[in-house]
């Protein structure tokens, strides 16, 4: 089980205090020193079942600045994340062969 988790993240850190108050004890990736590859986030992204676009936070200043308006493709759009970690939504709980982002922080309980 991984939780990637951004400490600064309110919705981030009640997230992961469902999870410990339920007796889950992920290992916690703070995704923003250590980002994923881009085949850990091609994975993640398979198993949300989503497309690369509905993993970005476009209300991130470094969207609003660099991509808002743009068409890009599916790589294109995991490339940005790799290079500005700051536009992947977290948190992000994945068990297993599925994950789910915790927004609310209770979806975390959904798998």
């Amino acid at each position: 089980m991984e939780f990637y988790h951004n400490p600064r993240c309110g919705k981030s850190r009640t997230a992961l205090g469902i999870l410990k108050d339920n007796g889950i004890d992920p290992d916690i990736r703070e995704y923003l020193k250590n980002p994923p590859t881009k085949q850990e986030l091609e994975a993640v992204i398979k198993k949300l079942g989503i497309s690369p676009l509905e993993l970005i936070r476009q209300g991130e200043s470094i969207f609003k600045e660099k991509y808002k308006g743009k068409n890009l493709s599916d790589t294109e759009w995991i490339e940005a994340m790799l290079t500005h970690p700051i536009l992947i939504e977290r948190p992000i709980f994945i068990k297993e062969n599925k994950a789910v982002i915790g927004r609310p922080p209770e979806n975390v309980l959904n798998i």
